[in-house]
């Protein structure tokens, strides 16, 4: 394919930010002054963050309730999006090769809009894309095509000329289903869905070093 459109996702593809979600709980309750054990925190595994501010103020009896807790983890985050999370090896080398290509680029993501554009700004991706769209803010998460279908409708393309780069499973599933091209974003936070992600996958990516 000559992914002449190209949406991204964000965390684990573009963004080697998976490592800070997988600390968020320990950070966050560190930060309180509270030592979690490995199986408190193996609770919240298959948690949302909602859920998991949920079961904290439960299970720590934290006096702010579940929202603020919520509130605060996401503040946790911001602050890494802001200020240390990586670019994964590789990206800005093979966005810059589309771009003079004159490829139409954008990033799709269930993490906040403004918190995804500061960290896309500090890490020089930004300038490579046409636009960015976040879940919260179409108000549906990957589990529907809403989000792939308007950013297509965007950059002016049909889904089966537009390539999109997923590293989670369940996301590949609803771009396959809604009819687009899919490549598959190796990320060791999912490395036991690799198997069945890349035998999806239109296309597999396991470095970007080697995607040019």
């Amino acid at each position: 394919m000559d992914k002449r459109f190209c949406i991204f996702d964000m965390d684990g593809t573009l963004a080697d930010s998976m490592p800070f979600w997988v600390r968020l709980g320990r950070e966050y309750l560190e930060g309180l002054g509270l030592r979690p054990t490995v199986a408190q925190l193996a609770q919240t595994d298959t948690m949302t963050m909602e859920e998991s501010a949920a079961y904290f103020h439960e299970t720590f009896a934290i006096p702010d309730p579940p929202e603020k807790i919520f509130a605060d983890m996401y503040e946790v985050m911001g602050r890494h999006y802001r200020r240390d999370v990586p670019l994964k090896a590789g990206v800005l080398d093979y966005l810059r090769a589309l771009k003079a290509r004159g490829a139409r680029l954008c990033v799709a993501t269930a993490t906040e809009a403004a918190m995804s554009r500061a960290c896309m700004e500090r890490l020089g991706v930004w300038e490579y894309l046409d636009f960015l769209l976040s879940c919260e803010t179409l108000g549906v998460g990957k589990t529907r095509p809403d989000i792939y279908l308007e950013a297509a409708a965007r950059l002016g393309a049909a889904p089966g000329e537009t390539a999109v780069f997923e590293d989670s499973l369940y996301a590949l599933k609803t771009a396959k289903a809604a009819g687009f091209y899919t490549v598959a974003v190796a990320e060791p936070a999912y490395a036991a869905d690799w198997n069945a992600l890349s035998a999806l996958a239109d296309e597999t990516l396991t470095d970007w070093r080697n995607a040019i």
